[in-house]
């Protein structure tokens, strides 16, 4: 890891720091020595939130939607995907002990790494694991707004594809609209 990254990770976890703690007080610098308390729980229908906000987190992350749709992990790369967020909607919702976003990272690498047999050192995963982090904390708050804004951006992406395809509809010949009616 270079200078740079490990400055930028040290600024991360800060930022993560400095966001707001359960009790709601802000951390600031050294950590409040306290009784050890069990991480506090997500609500039902906050679990469903926040299983679907994972997914969509991952579905957005280009170096593991590359690795699916070129089948790095071979043909059941999607279902390999899908256990990754099921894995790490387990370590938030049944881990006993604080959650720390150094072992949702290597989580993360470790997931890639086995799963798509891939090495990732752009910075992505720090990124997943940051958005993930804040997500939990946002959804232990009752606050889902940074999931309706990935819904809508899934939305927007799921919904130009199809634009482009109706375009370019009327240079295809036959065959180009009997292979794209079997799909």
């Amino acid at each position: 890891m270079s200078k740079k990254q490990k400055e930028k990770k040290k600024f991360r976890f800060e930022v993560l720091r400095a966001h707001r703690n359960r009790d709601g007080e802000r951390e600031r610098g050294k950590k409040k020595k306290k009784k050890m308390e069990a991480p506090k729980q997500l609500s039902a229908e906050s679990q469903s939130i926040f299983r679907e906000g994972i997914g969509l987190v991952l579905s957005q992350w280009s170096a593991l939607r590359m690795a699916v749709e070129n089948e790095w992990g071979g043909r059941d790369s999607r279902s390999k995907a899908e256990q990754l967020g099921s894995d790490i909607f387990s370590w938030f919702t049944q881990s006993k002990e604080p959650l720390y976003i150094d072992d949702l990272e290597n989580m993360l690498d470790e997931g890639i790494e086995s799963a798509f047999n891939a090495i990732l050192d752009d910075g992505s995963v720090e990124e997943v694991a940051e958005k993930l982090m804040i997500m939990h904390e946002e959804c232990l708050d009752g606050n889902f707004s940074s999931i309706g804004s990935l819904r809508e951006t899934s939305r927007k992406r799921v919904a130009h594809p199809h634009v482009r395809q109706v375009k370019f509809l009327h240079d295809l010949n036959l065959m180009d609209l009997m292979v794209l009616n079997f799909l």
